[in-house]
């Protein structure tokens, strides 16, 4: 009996899984198969925090499939040799995969497909990662969107998304399972233990996954809208990096969603769970614009900002990395995300803002370093943001519109709590000095031990002229403020 190899990538799960079962459904035997070959990805190849989630998400599978009577099949090397060398080795008729929408992965994965059909290998391809694929996202004229509102109502307009596929409890396995190499052997751990609170963090896997959405739903949803811009609170779903890794996919998400919904007897369009939806919209624009406009992760959107007069600061760049600013709630959320892989979204905003237009640092500096420490490295959706926050992308922030870091901490984080979890230095500030303590009073600096230059920095750049600085700066590409 000729088995289907099924190649998983984003996608480390048994549920709503199209490639695994429509192998399943052929009534052969299953080889599942992880490749590890990040030279075929280009300059955006997993870095490190991906890389170490990877690691426990490809152990969790692995645990999964045996309670199916399976295993998974781990190789590193080219993908197409990989894939070539199993289909010869085990006597495969058929290759099965989840499509990805990288512009490098693309145009390897049709290179694969063609390949293995010359070759008279059975090569299908499924939709596993969005509610809607780009192709179908298009506007009346048949070009890509480029305003995020648009997008969503036409995809909106095209109906519910599909129901997600069931899930998988039985693989037929092969006779003789085809040589493989140890996770251990991928290296996908760091050398030295900086990951400690990445793994103090987290979960891992499909099933920590379904368990982090059933939370949410039952003690989250209903406060989204009002909760969602304030990092103190736990008022978002953080499943971010669990549809990176393909640990749930949106259709699942969705459709709990929408039956938590129903069970609540809610059905408007104003109601919480359609606000929280959006935000799978805006997941799903992400990967619009990348698959249309592939450039854009080196290369402005809007060629107007493709001679924009970046500053090269290793030094100010250093700081804003390891949350030495000397502005509260930037480095709040620079430490929160070297130390947990992820950071709140409005801090994001935040902190983009403070880079490229407090520093007047190139966003793909921001956008670099972001994909090295999110757990949640998302190529669309990093893209997205950075292009956003810099004024030069789809439906982007204007430049000119800059951040106040302080009043975006004072509104935001009004109390203090997510600063003194993350600046505990900080911690015995009031409510009002906490968020500029330059210019707190030097008695209460010192009844809160703090020492501003000593073990907390004063401010790297001052607000005020950092503005003028980048409205100067866009006058040069714009010929106006």
């Amino acid at each position: 009996m000729a088995p289907t190899l099924v190649w998983l990538r984003q996608d480390l799960r048994l549920d709503d899984n199209p490639a695994l079962k429509a192998a399943q459904q052929r009534k052969q035997p299953v080889i599942p198969v992880y490749i590890l070959d990040p030279d075929s990805e280009g300059d955006w190849a997993p870095a490190s925090a991906s890389r170490y989630w990877l690691h426990q998400s490809l152990r969790a599978l692995d645990e999964q499939l045996q309670t199916c009577g399976s295993r998974l099949i781990l190789r590193q090397g080219d993908s197409l040799a990989e894939l070539q060398q199993l289909a010869k080795q085990t006597g495969a008729e058929a290759v099965y995969w989840n499509r990805r929408y990288e512009p490098a992965v693309v145009k390897r994965d049709a290179t694969i497909k063609q390949q293995l059909l010359d070759q008279d290998i059975d090569a299908q391809s499924f939709n596993g990662a969005l509610l809607h694929e780009p192709p179908q996202t298009k506007n009346k004229q048949g070009k890509p969107f480029r305003v995020f509102t648009p997008f969503w109502k036409h995809c909106r307009s095209l109906g519910e998304p599909e129901p997600p596929v069931a899930g998988v409890r039985k693989l037929a396995a092969p006779d003789k399972w085809p040589d493989a190499v140890t996770l251990e052997k991928l290296a996908l751990e760091p050398a030295i233990d900086w990951a400690g609170g990445i793994a103090a963090s987290w979960e891992f896997g499909a099933k920590a996954a379904e368990k982090a959405l059933d939370d949410f739903l039952a003690e989250g949803l209903n406060g989204y809208p009002t909760q969602r811009d304030f990092p103190g609170k736990q008022g978002v779903s953080v499943l971010s990096p669990r549809l990176h890794f393909g640990e749930l996919s949106p259709r699942q998400i969705w459709q709990r969603v929408r039956e938590f919904d129903a069970g609540q007897g809610r059905v408007s369009e104003t109601t919480a769970a359609e606000k929280f939806l959006r935000q799978l919209g805006w997941r799903e624009f992400g990967h619009h614009l990348l698959y249309h406009f592939p450039h854009t992760t080196d290369k402005p959107l809007n060629e107007t900002y493709a001679d924009f007069p970046w500053r090269k600061n290793a030094k100010a760049l250093r700081a804003w990395q390891r949350g030495r600013t000397g502005y509260p709630i930037v480095d709040a959320g620079m430490r929160q995300l070297w130390h947990t892989g992820y950071m709140h979204n409005r801090v994001r905003m935040v902190v983009a803002s403070f880079l490229v237009k407090d520093l007047l640092i190139h966003w793909r500096d921001g956008a670099c370093w972001f994909w090295d420490t999110l757990v949640d490295a998302d190529l669309a959706n990093n893209t997205l943001g950075w292009q956003w926050a810099a004024g030069c992308g789809a439906d982007a922030a204007p430049y000119f519109r800059i951040f106040n870091p302080v009043l975006q901490s004072q509104r935001f984080d009004a109390d203090g709590a997510y600063i003194r979890r993350w600046v505990p230095e900080l911690a015995e500030l009031n409510n009002k000095a906490i968020h500029e303590p330059w210019q707190a009073d030097s008695s209460i600096l010192k009844a809160a031990n703090v020492k501003l230059g000593d073990n907390y920095p004063q401010p790297i750049v001052d607000h005020k002229q950092a503005r003028q600085d980048a409205l100067a700066a866009l006058k040069t590409i714009t010929g106006k403020r």
